[in-house]
């Protein structure tokens, strides 16, 4: 890799841009500035949902940016209180119209359908992914996936899928990199990308990342993203701050050696939001 828009080939041919931008807890009447920014800055790759309540914002600055749809690879997500067949075709169609575009690059299942939501969370799971089955087959969306899957999740979703996952997002950073559900994914063909690489700022301040930051004479967010790219995962780094968004596609020139690259992975837990699927948000966390 050695640009922001080298691209992992997906399981189903489709090519993603390394390294996207992300837009979690970006509020709506900003989103559109800091997207335009991003993608004039030079991301390809953008990632929002519809919890997050800024696809009409994502969708704006998109168009703003000049940057022509089909150079740009858009995500967003599926939310918990969509479950079901027809709820999310309709939830697919409302993200659609909110973006502004007539297809979509990804589109994710946000949280998986869980055990103590319902005993039939396999079957729950399954019909909601019938939803992104019909949009896929329709040619509304370019690739489907999941996001804070486990290995269980995953493997009961592939016994009912016809067209099969082919992204997991989950938090990844230093001091939390599930590198077991890493392992799993990569082993079927799931590319793996991260969500809060930086790790909510607590791993930005740690003394220890201040170190590697040192001996490689970058900054702790860089170290943070190029850690990601290493591991053959898409980091989605996120910045309000222009020269920030700016800085953190520059991690191209330098690489993590393979012995800090396992002292990093053996860090202490550090930076977990505390979400795991099986305590994923409930439908009123985004209200």
């Amino acid at each position: 890799m050695k640009s922001v828009t080298d691209t992992f080939k997906l399981a189903n041919g489709v090519e993603m841009p390394c390294v996207g931008y992300g837009t979690w807890e970006t509020p709506d009447d900003v989103s559109k500035d800091l997207v335009k920014c991003a993608l004039q800055t030079g991301y390809r790759h953008i990632d929002t949902a519809a919890a997050y309540g800024n696809e009409v914002g994502v969708g704006e600055g998109i168009k703003a940016s000049g940057v022509k749809r089909e150079d740009i690879f858009l995500t967003t997500k599926h939310w918990v209180s969509e479950r079901g067949y027809e709820k999310t075709v309709a939830a697919i169609d409302s993200s659609l119209k909110n973006l502004g575009t007539d297809y979509l690059d990804l589109y994710l299942i946000h949280w998986p359908c869980v055990e103590k939501v319902t005993p039939d969370w396999a079957e729950v799971n399954a019909d909601t992914w019938r939803g992104f089955e019909k949009a896929y087959a329709d040619g509304k969306i370019r690739a489907l996936g999941v996001s804070n899957f486990q290995e269980k999740h995953l493997a009961a979703l592939a016994k009912y899928a016809k067209v099969p996952a082919v992204v997991n997002q989950i938090e990844f950073h230093p001091g939390y990199n599930q590198l077991d559900t890493v392992k799993y994914c990569q082993d079927n063909g799931i590319l793996v990308q991260a969500w809060s690489p930086l790790g909510h700022g607590t791993v930005l301040g740690s003394e220890v990342m201040a170190k590697y930051a040192e001996k490689y004479g970058v900054t702790p967010a860089k170290i943070c993203i190029r850690y990601a790219l290493q591991h053959g995962i898409v980091p989605l780094p996120k910045s309000t701050n222009p020269a920030r968004i700016a800085d953190n596609m520059d991690v191209f020139g330098f690489e993590i050696s393979a012995e800090d690259m396992a002292a990093i992975d053996a860090l202490p837990e550090m930076g977990f939001t505390g979400w795991m699927p099986e305590d994923a948000p409930a439908e009123s966390y985004y209200d």
